[in-house]
């Protein structure tokens, strides 16, 4: 019913060789994974309306069973920001504090991060696309 529609896809990087031993990588879907495999999550988004878009933020959980990579969360054009308490709050990373069990206070690590937010720097235009990316690894 908003103005922004959101598409998230799960792919995996696969590598192969040509006949000339050139190496390349792509992108495929992530069919099957196992513990330990990198997962690249993309998240595109795309206003739909036609006007601008103020204030666009895109919130997206870390799935399940998945750790986020430290440093992998990119978005062109956005300030980035994790939560590690199920997205209800978010703060850059060096503002991420967690309790142990002693009740020392430490810094959070990135495989703690529960969510990732993404807010446009900018107005996104009427038809405008953007995307937002970062990767996990299964536990």
């Amino acid at each position: 019913t908003g103005c922004i529609l959101v598409q998230s896809v799960a792919e995996i990087e696969q590598t192969s060789m040509d006949a000339k031993g050139m190496k390349t990588v792509k992108l495929v879907p992530a069919v099957t994974v196992v513990p330990g495999d990198t997962v690249i999550y993309t998240v595109r988004f795309r206003n739909r309306c036609d006007k601008a878009a103020d204030n666009v933020s895109v919130d997206n959980p870390v799935p399940e069973h998945m750790q986020y990579v430290a440093g992998s969360a990119i978005g062109p054009a956005t300030e980035i920001s994790f939560s590690i308490d199920g997205g209800y709050n978010f703060a850059k990373p060096e503002a991420l504090r967690k309790k142990d069990s002693d009740g020392t206070e430490r810094a959070a690590r990135a495989s703690e991060y529960t969510n990732i937010r993404w807010v446009m720097r900018h107005a996104l235009a009427a038809g405008a696309d953007g995307f937002a990316r970062f990767r996990a690894v299964l536990e």
